[in-house]
């Protein structure tokens, strides 16, 4: 019996030691290292990347419906196509099909601007991305009248003209709603469509090339779709159009000013310097992108959230977290962090990307996505639809959450979260892939010698720091896969098929992982958070507080009034006759409790000054409300009874900190500041 009993625990013991022994071999094949940036000598043999003589990607965008959303993100984009977005034909006249000029062959008709590409370049994604069919139905009615109505010159959509001169900037947006359609469906009408309209762009003389205030500024989007269809083509005209766009396009490149102080300009084209620079190689062009984002912040965006305060123009003196910027402003921000994030291999524009989509974009709308407000600020304790000039730039119902109204938001919106999830991978220059912004989905990719793999991505990020990603593949294949580490995350840890990797901190860096993968292979990544308090000195001493990428704000109590749309919308508003305000209301969002606290503070080390509260996933898988966020801080803090709304029915400017008040401490809880349409982001701090 002994001799049996010593048997068993020696067949055991061995069972024991090869599990371990395959364990490790698992993680030994795993070759792991920090990557600062991901190497661009090589090109991808399975994607579209820059031809020479545009420098080499760092990371090539997948093309459009490579990528499914899932978790919040997905709900994000169901709410959408169920909200204002999927729903915005009924009631916005621009998207009329009377006397639209998008679908005049000469460009005319009464409706016709840039609502209809605003719109279009995320709805059509949408719908891509979700499997609409009638989406991608009602999609490819637009482009079909798009590509069937170009005109004999090369010209295309509504013909509009400023001081004799061809208006262009209209069709840069649905130049891009074409690429991703292209992306998605390969009609064979849009490359010969697209290089015939340069063509018509390269004769035009520089006198009358972006002469308006708009395309002047935005000649970089134009910029992108030559080199995108130069990258198909080869087509070497279109490198001396490139050349002649950003010679006529706005300078971008001063030190210590910019064209123009709009926030949108600002958030769209800080950008076009670096775009050239694929060109050009001249590294005063990329610093010049660099120097932009950073003079604007240096001003105006000494605020939580990513942005700058420029609520439709950055003004002298309106620097502090109440002054708000545009929906729209966000969806541009956005877009830039994810194609600068391409261009120069930067894990900051990642970051970036990353503040502004958590922390601002989803409190720009009711939690149904059947309104949005044209302005949102750090700090906002009143949504209503009263006229706050001179508080903020515009006269007029600016902060009123209305589907009737905001004319180029209400229809840009829709790009937001989908180029989001479209851009959460990228192809790298080793034919691998590279998670660059963590949300849960899908990836079907081509890697390594052309083998078609799937990529699983499950995770709660950014409320929960762990991500896992289970490979599916046909076949064994090799291939590197690049896991990003944002800069706040001291010591992410990696697992492969549940044993640790060794691999140094890669705090804002990557982690490469070169294996030759197989199906079911499973890869774990950790990113711990912490409590980081951030003062503002230049906005008071003022502080805010993020726990890993989520800023969190001042629960303050929402209390909604429902309003007729069309009575609260902006002036230059328009709606079709039979859109409903019954069906689409407008709200006022008032505080139901005291917003006006300040901080109390451990001096030494201010972050133990806060306690996280875990609460349950939400139901409706809305984490961006404060009814449903699954995580809050508690803080303690005092009342500053002099801090008011004042007489532009805005908060009051921030008070220097440290500030004297004799109210007696309080327990506070704050909450995720995307989900917060009230809130108080920017906190001053009590004595």
């Amino acid at each position: 019996m002994n001799y049996l009993n010593n048997i068993g625990k020696l067949i055991g013991l061995s069972i024991l030691l090869n599990w371990a022994g395959m364990e490790t071999s698992s993680a030994q094949s795993v070759k792991a290292a920090a990557v600062k940036k991901i190497d661009n000598s090589a090109v991808n043999a399975n994607y579209v990347g820059n031809r020479a003589p545009l420098q080499n990607a760092y990371l090539v965008k997948l093309p459009t419906g490579s990528i499914q959303a899932g978790g919040w993100l997905k709900k994000a984009l169901e709410l959408q196509r169920a909200g204002l977005t999927g729903n915005l034909g009924e009631i916005s006249i621009w998207l009329s099909k009377t006397n639209n000029a998008w679908l005049n062959k000469e460009g005319k008709g009464e409706y016709g601007w840039e609502e209809l590409p605003y719109w279009l370049k995320g709805y059509a994604n949408i719908g891509y991305m979700l499997g609409d069919k009638k989406m991608i139905a009602e999609a490819k009615f637009w482009i079909d009248a798009v590509l069937n109505n170009q005109r004999d010159n090369g010209d295309f959509g509504p013909a509009v003209e400023h001081n004799g001169n061809r208006d262009l900037w209209t069709n840069m947006p649905m130049l891009w709603c074409l690429q991703s359609y292209y992306e998605y469906s390969k009609d064979a009408r849009v490359l010969p469509f697209m290089t015939k309209y340069f063509k018509y762009q390269l004769a035009l003389p520089d006198s009358k090339l972006l002469e308006d205030y708009w395309e002047n500024s935005r000649g970089g989007d134009n910029i992108s779709s030559v080199y995108w269809l130069y990258n198909r083509t080869g087509d070497k005209f279109l490198l001396e159009l490139a050349e002649k766009l950003d010679k006529n396009t706005a300078n971008w490149r001063q030190a210590t000013n910019l064209p123009n102080w709009h926030n949108v300009n600002v958030a769209q084209c800080f950008r076009e310097p670096a775009q050239f620079f694929l060109q050009s190689k001249n590294p005063q062009d990329l610093a010049a992108t660099y120097n932009d984002f950073k003079l604007i912040r240096t001003i105006y965006g000494q605020v939580p959230g990513g942005m700058f305060g420029a609520d439709e123009n950055a003004r002298k003196g309106y620097d502090d977290p109440r002054q708000a910027v545009e929906t729209c402003g966000m969806v541009e921000q956005m877009t830039s962090d994810q194609m600068l994030l391409g261009i120069t291999g930067d894990n900051f524009w990642a970051e970036n990307c990353e503040d502004v989509a958590f922390n601002d974009f989803s409190a720009a709308f009711m939690p149904d996505y059947r309104s949005l407000r044209y302005l949102t600020a750090p700090n906002m304790v009143l949504s209503d639809g009263k006229n706050h000039n001179p508080g903020i730039d515009n006269s007029g119902p600016f902060l009123m959450m209305n589907p009737f109204s905001s004319r180029c938001c209400q229809h840009n919106h829709a790009a937001g979260w989908v180029y989001y999830a479209e851009n959460s991978w990228m192809a790298t220059p080793d034919n691998g892939l590279a998670a660059t912004l963590y949300t849960e989905g899908k990836v079907n990719a081509k890697v390594g010698n052309g083998t078609a793999v799937t990529l699983t991505e499950t995770t709660k990020y950014p409320f929960e720091g762990q991500i896992s990603f289970t490979v599916n593949t046909a076949k064994a294949v090799a291939f590197p896969l690049y896991l990003r580490v944002p800069a706040w995350s001291k010591g992410a840890s990696v697992k492969v098929n549940g044993v640790v990797v060794k691999v140094a901190d890669a705090a804002g860096d990557y982690v490469k992982l070169a294996k030759t993968w197989k199906n079911g292979d499973v890869v774990t990544l950790q990113l711990p958070m912490e409590i980081k308090v951030r003062e503002w000195a230049k906005n008071k001493n003022s502080v805010s507080v993020n726990y890993g990428p989520l800023t969190y704000s001042l629960k303050i109590d929402e209390k909604y009034v429902k309003e007729d749309s069309k009575k609260t919308a902006i002036g230059d508003s328009r709606w079709q006759a039979g859109a409903d305000p019954e069906k689409w209301p407008s709200f006022e969002i008032h505080p139901a409790s005291a917003w006006n606290y300040g901080l109390l503070l451990d001096e030494q080390r201010p972050e133990k000054s806060f306690k996280v509260v875990r609460r349950a996933w939400p139901k409706d898988n809305n984490p961006f409300t404060n009814t449903g966020a699954p995580i809050e801080l508690v803080a303690t803090g005092k009342q500053i009874p002099d801090w008011t709304i004042d007489q532009t029915g805005l908060c009051a400017v921030l008070p220097q900190s440290p500030v004297a008040t004799d109210k007696a401490a309080t327990k506070l809880t704050l909450v995720p500041m995307g989900g917060a349409r009230l809130r108080i982001s920017a906190f001053p701090v009590v004595k």
